[in-house]
């Protein structure tokens, strides 16, 4: 009775005057249907505030949010009409069963207490009333949020250790993927459809061959192929359902633990520094594999096994465009061969790429980690092409040992993909002649007369013989598109082909040698800085193996170029020897013999080097001046001037007319004209 009087005394007119709020909550639909009587006692609240004085047309129940969690007001439209309805100034008593029901965090309770403080609002529980305006009610009001969030707080906890404890034994019961399901003994097994697990054992084996999801993806679209999936919600979600597939559908297989048999739990938490957008609550980030709370290996049956899932996770890693050594990210289209691979031996940062010329066709390996942070100069660029190519060069040696054996596994790979694809085809058309002759059961079951259901199943019917002509069709068009079998003769020719490694390599896309050159190769360390002219590459191998090489790079001037002595020590052998200028540059290039800036050399290249480096042009008579006559009788261009009488450019016109007659050992060579005594006089 005292309870009572206290209510009766807080409650004014002015109160009364206002709208009576009855709040009703339950956390989830499963509480909403078997607690029904916990949402009686609350809708019987109305009694309550009608034993205050409020008339019943005057009392509002606000229900909207049944089966709705209290940890936020987002989503919660009851409760956000409520405090719009109490900012309005038109409510003067909120009554709700316990703290709990109105709000289970701090933030959503103290506001709704200030409201209430501002406006005059009373805030009423299965017990008494309170005035937020009042100190001591207000205090216990917040003691009473406090415990709401506490209780919260502790009832997670248990739950979470629970479910900790029965993951910890592999007992607690997870969504399964489509290409996973559960026994009868409650035990996991793979899906016993055959399409479900053949189409899976596709994408892990076009995986370990193209080393993308991206390129798996398109793989799958390319042969009208469509992927498994279990949704978890819709009318039906535990059947399997087929889509097309995308990169995000491929990764989702790859990243399933519980396709290499593994039972994982604890792969994603929140982190409370992230948030949606547009919402209160912390994004869902991935976990990473070694800090899973719970990963039972070999718990049951897989497509793969764990040291492949590892590999395709270190794999999908390396394929993110990251500017780090150890991720090379995925072969693209540019001419660069060592894309992703390619590092700076001063500092050991990953090298980017940049395509200069006017056509943006020349590639460049750049440092440029220090100008991107600090501001400073950059490290380093090394031109591509002739690092390239002595990388080419490197491999095709290395793998020419192998080539038959490469031959023989290409052969027998396009032999496996071909079965492969056949049987993706064979499972998806019996699928549909299946789904065909269902329909036709289905119709053939209801009673003829009964034209209300036979009309539907009869439409279904014929959507069913539809779809499984439109397979035929398309894969009549899938058969017309694949080659046939490989033939001995073709069989041949692959094996002859490998012979020629070089040719088979120059045949491939960029994209494809960067694949088979990763296949090899693990990282190039490059630095021209190291030695004056020369590129210092080290090439470090799958095997963990490393070799170093040293290349000649361009240079603008022969001062700068490291072969400039060897270069003038040939030049001057071959020039006493008697070569002339063409000759000698077709000897150098013989040799291998690079020019400052790796072109071939020409008979303009050596006559410039001869003037540069003093080195008089090779005669007849060495280096002394030419004779009147030559010792065999012949005369030299100035002996015939003088014994004709004329100039000796009057003897080379002469000699263009054909009037003298003479020649030379090779051009560039004095000329040794033939002139008698008797065709003197008559010159």
């Amino acid at each position: 009775m005292s309870a009572q009087n206290e209510a009766a005394e807080r409650v004014t007119t002015a109160h009364r005057a206002k709208l009576a709020y009855i709040y009703v909550r339950q956390s989830t639909a499963g509480q909403v249907r078997q607690h029904q009587e916990s949402t009686e006692l609350q809708y019987r609240l109305v009694d309550r505030a009608a034993g205050l004085g409020w008339p019943r047309e005057r009392i509002e129940v606000v229900d909207d949010d049944l089966g709705k969690s209290g940890t936020s007001s987002t989503g919660r439209l009851g409760f956000q009409r409520l405090i719009a309805e109490i900012g309005l100034g038109k409510a003067g008593l909120v009554l709700s069963l316990d703290a709990s029901r109105l709000a289970r965090n701090n933030r959503d309770w103290h506001q709704l207490l200030e409201l209430c403080s501002l406006f005059g609002v009373l805030i009423g529980d299965g017990e008494r009333l309170y005035d937020p305006g009042v100190y001591h009610d207000r205090l216990l009001l917040g003691l009473s949020g406090i415990m709401s969030e506490a209780e919260l707080h502790q009832i997670r906890i248990r739950l979470h250790q629970g479910e900790r404890q029965k993951a910890l034994r592999g007992e607690l019961r997870l969504p399964l993927p489509a290409g996973l399901a559960y026994g009868r003994g409650g035990e996991i097994i793979l899906n016993p459809d055959e399409e479900v697990q053949a189409r899976l054992q596709l994408v892990f084996a076009r995986f370990r061959e193209l080393q993308s999801a991206n390129a798996v993806a398109r793989d799958l679209r390319q042969h009208g192929l469509m992927l498994p999936t279990r949704p978890l919600r819709g009318p039906a979600p535990h059947e399997v359902a087929w889509v097309a597939p995308d990169n995000f559908r491929v990764l989702q297989i790859l990243q399933r633990p519980s396709y290499a048999g593994a039972y994982a739990w604890g792969q994603r938490r929140q982190d409370p520094t992230r948030r949606r957008t547009g919402t209160a609550r912390a994004a869902t980030v991935r976990v990473a594999v070694e800090q899973w709370p719970v990963c039972l290996r070999d718990a049951h049956p897989g497509y793969i096994g764990w040291e492949e899932f590892m590999a395709n996770q270190k794999r999908l890693s390396d394929n993110a465009a990251r500017r780090a050594p150890a991720q090379p990210g995925v072969p693209r289209r540019g001419a660069a061969l060592l894309q992703g691979i390619a590092s700076c031996g001063r500092c050991g940062r990953r090298m980017s790429l940049h395509y200069s010329g006017p056509h943006g066709d020349y590639p460049v390996y750049l440092c440029r980690a220090d100008q991107a942070r600090d501001g400073q100069p950059r490290c380093q660029e090394v031109r591509a092409l002739q690092v390239d190519a002595e990388v080419e060069r490197v491999l095709l040696v290395s793998l020419a040992p192998d080539r038959i054996a490469l031959a023989a596994a290409a052969v027998g790979q396009i032999e496996a993909e071909a079965r492969m694809l056949e049987r993706q085809w064979s499972l998806k058309r019996e699928r549909a002649r299946y789904e065909a002759e269902r329909a036709r059961r289905q119709y053939d079951a209801v009673e003829p007369e009964n034209r209300l259901v036979a009309r539907s199943l009869e439409r279904d019917w014929e959507e069913k013989l539809r779809q499984a002509e439109a397979v035929e069709q398309d894969y009549e068009r899938w058969r017309g598109e694949q080659p046939g079998p490989v033939s001995p003769a073709e069989n041949d020719e692959v094996l002859a082909l490998a012979q020629d490694l070089p040719r088979v390599w120059q045949a491939a896309m960029p994209a494809e040698r960067k694949q088979m050159l990763r296949l090899v190769l693990r990282e190039v360390m490059l630095d021209q800085r190291r030695a004056r002219g020369q590129i210092w590459m080290r090439i470090i191998w799958q095997t963990g193996a490393s070799s170093e090489h040293l290349l000649q790079r361009r240079v603008r001037a022969y001062a700068e170029c490291v072969s400039a002595e060897h270069l003038e020590r040939r030049v001057r052998e071959l020039n006493a020897e008697g070569r002339m200028d063409r000759e000698i540059a077709d000897l150098l290039n013989a040799e291998r013999i690079m020019s400052a800036r790796g072109v071939p050399f020409r008979g303009e290249t050596v006559h410039l080097l001869r003037k540069q480096w003093n080195i008089r042009a090779a005669k007849i008579n060495g280096v002394a001046a030419n004779p009147p006559r030559w010792p065999d009788g012949s005369y030299s261009v100035q002996g015939a001037a003088v014994a004709l009488g004329i100039t000796a450019q009057t003897v080379f016109k002469w000699l263009r007319k054909g009037r003298l007659v003479g020649h030379q050992a090779v051009k560039g060579q004095p000329w040794q004209i033939q002139l008698a005594d008797e065709g003197v006089a008559a010159l």
